[in-house]
């Protein structure tokens, strides 16, 4: 009778031979997948590792509905909040809100939803029930120009868009370059001292850090509000319709930001009971940009630096048509 034992070794190392390269190739695999898989940190400091880009995502912030369309992401998005409008391209599209049931949420199978913090601090539960469902949460949102690009390259992250997020700032900064040269040639004191109010009914203003202040300084303004006091950690910031009195006579432009935060208008600003102390006000020199050009941090802002910079220099922008 045969003996079977050097088959049966045989077999057994054919059999470990098998294994070791089936090892060798899974590791492979891993050590790939990790070398491709990126980690962002959201603004609530959690760390997300991206193995690969979202293609399902529920947007609940309109800058982050914009942004994703300005990456050319907008074929991702299966949903945008209530009050989304911009662009054209996502009008359509099916319509969320945080206070609704996550179940809404659940039913539509996204595997991403981007938030901001101000979602996750006032509605924990809706946010813990959607990580449950394993749908991944994000929470984004710049608190200044600084934290712009880096907003700018996590969305490019996740949705596997980098190349187009850096498009994206260089775009940014050419335009800007060109405000910047036509303000070559005009001093400080030749630049005028503008007001910015952000909600007319409680006299407020922007934070001197803002997007809103950044565009003012970037077209050529002088921010005389420069030390109000921020209101915690918003953009806002506190100074009174006394202490904005006691300045009338300084403030060459009365800025007011217009939209759903600000529902204001040039009556409404004129009528105001104490405002013909301000001698813009007097003059008639109130300006209303909108909101979406200067307080979201989108390639939109652009448009207020040169929206405002031509208002503020009428006699420049003459010239330029001119030439």
């Amino acid at each position: 009778m045969t003996d079977p034992r050097p088959y049966f070794t045989s077999f057994l190392s054919t059999v470990v031979l098998w294994l070791l390269i089936l090892t060798c190739c899974l590791c492979q695999t891993q050590g790939a997948l990790a070398e491709n898989s990126k980690t962002v940190i959201d603004s609530s400091g959690q760390k997300i590792h991206i193995e690969k880009p979202f293609t399902k995502i529920i947007s609940l912030y309109s800058a982050h509905t914009e942004n994703l369309c300005s990456l050319g992401a907008e074929a991702l998005l299966v949903g945008i909040g209530k009050g989304d409008d911009f662009p054209p391209a996502i009008l359509g599209k099916p319509a969320f809100s945080y206070r609704e049931d996550p179940e809404k949420f659940i039913a539509t199978g996204p595997d991403l939803v981007l938030v901001r913090p101000m979602i996750e601090r006032s509605y924990p539960e809706f946010i813990n029930k959607l990580r449950q469902a394993g749908i991944a949460v994000i929470s984004l949102q710049p608190n200044n120009i600084d934290e712009i690009f880096d907003y700018w390259r996590t969305l490019g992250t996740i949705t596997g868009r980098e190349k187009q997020a850096e498009a994206m700032i260089t775009t940014f900064n050419t335009r800007l370059t060109e405000v910047q040269k036509r303000l070559q040639n005009i001093a400080p004191g030749q630049r005028p001292r503008v007001y910015f109010e952000s909600i007319h009914s409680k006299m407020k203003t922007f934070a001197q850090d803002s997007i809103a202040i950044y565009v003012l300084e970037q077209a050529g303004g002088i921010n005389l509000a420069a030390d109000a006091e921020q209101v915690r950690e918003t953009n806002i910031a506190a100074y009174g319709k006394e202490r904005l009195l006691s300045h009338g006579g300084e403030i060459d432009i009365f800025l007011a930001q217009e939209g759903k935060m600000n529902p204001v208008n040039e009556t409404i600003i004129r009528d105001e009971p104490g405002f013909q102390a301000i001698k813009a006000v007097r003059e008639g020199k109130i300006l209303l940009v909108a909101e979406a050009l200067v307080s979201r941090p989108t390639l939109r802002i652009l448009d207020g630096i040169e929206e405002l910079n031509a208002a503020f220099y009428p006699q420049a922008k003459q010239k330029a048509a001119g030439n």
